[in-house]
């Protein structure tokens, strides 16, 4: 066993926010570090993810995830490196994949963790384009949204982890045309410039519905939508018969404290012949060798790009946090360890 520290930082929710999430609404911890017991392992977490489904576990109401605990440590993505085992199977120097992010140290059980190469891909891709939000967005585009080779598809959020993969999975697979928007210029720079979406727009300078019509005179056949509202009300306007929408976050509402209304147009529903479904990644499941094998492909040949926004340290892990719901991120928003 390696010299473990004596204490470890971990946030905790200690109020429950009540629309915008605020600093203190969250609390940095110490805990005492211990050896892992039978079948546990002790890590290092290197990089852990913050991402926007970690709003809504903050309202203490029953949904598809449990709520986080107050005054309990948060969780989500991470990984790090093995630094105490008392698991068959895993050596200290191993790198892993678990559960138990915002803190420095995570005692975790052995069957909940996955080992990882970092000599395949650096570690935080684990965390992003080869990790969640890239199987969300290769399941949402091509299970989902039933893409086919021709179809013209729409991404809102498009800057962001999932949204930046779908606009250009699209393109490999042949879409006729891709259109993206995002919340800035220099976002929809590196949209078009960098990822070869076809269009893009900042949907603040204008109207949603007038941007998407222009960007997309012909209509769109898929829609993936990470942002909800005004997005979603566009989308319906201009998505052609027998169109596909998935709908994976909307998290223009997240922090809405009064029911939102839906789209305006939902009769042209009827008259389209569309189809809207939403998508809960761990119904994907299945697909995660496909995935891995096809995505990570696309990485090793240089057709596939991300873009990562990292935050270094875990006393700045609620910064990050607030930064991703305001859309300070290019691609994935990630801690990293300084220490």
């Amino acid at each position: 066993m390696s010299v473990l520290p004596a204490t470890s930082r971990e946030w905790h929710l200690v109020t429950r926010p009540h629309g915008w999430p605020v600093p203190a609404d969250f609390a940095l911890r110490e805990k005492p570090v211990t050896e892992p017991a039978e079948g546990r392992i002790l890590v290092r977490n290197l990089h852990f993810s913050v991402d926007p489904y970690m709003r809504g576990r903050m309202n203490d109401v029953k949904s598809y995830i449990p709520p986080f605990q107050l005054d309990h440590p948060m969780d989500g993505g991470a990984v790090g490196e093995v630094v105490a085992s008392n698991a068959e199977g895993f050596a200290v120097g191993d790198h892993v994949l678990h559960g138990l992010g915002w803190r420095e140290y995570a005692d975790v059980p052995a069957q909940h963790a996955t080992k990882v190469d970092p000599e395949l891909a650096p570690l935080s891709t684990y965390l992003g384009v080869l990790g969640m939000p890239g199987l969300t967005a290769y399941a949402g585009l091509f299970e989902v949204a039933s893409f086919k080779e021709g179809d013209a598809v729409f991404v809102s959020g498009a800057a962001g982890a999932v949204g930046s993969q779908v606009g250009q999975m699209a393109r490999l697979k042949g879409a006729s045309r891709v259109i993206g928007s995002a919340g800035s210029d220099e976002k929809v720079k590196w949209l078009v410039e960098e990822l070869g979406f076809d269009a893009a727009f900042n949907y603040k300078n204008g109207p949603v519905k007038e941007q998407l019509r222009e960007a997309a005179p012909d209509g769109i056949d898929v829609y993936f939508d990470n942002v909800g509202g005004d997005h979603l009300e566009a989308a319906i306007s201009s998505l052609n018969v027998h169109g596909r929408a998935t709908i994976c976050g909307m998290i223009a509402q997240y922090n809405d404290t009064e029911p939102v209304p839906g789209p305006r147009n939902m009769a042209m529903i009827i008259g389209k012949r569309l189809r809207l479904q939403g998508i809960l990644v761990g119904d994907h499941y299945g697909l995660q060798q496909q995935f891995v094998q096809e995505v990570g492909g696309w990485l090793r040949s240089g057709e596939l790009k991300y873009g990562e926004t990292h935050v270094e340290g875990i006393e700045n892990g609620v910064d990050a946090f607030l930064g991703l719901l305001r859309g300070d991120n290019t691609g994935k928003m990630i801690v990293s360890a300084t220490r």
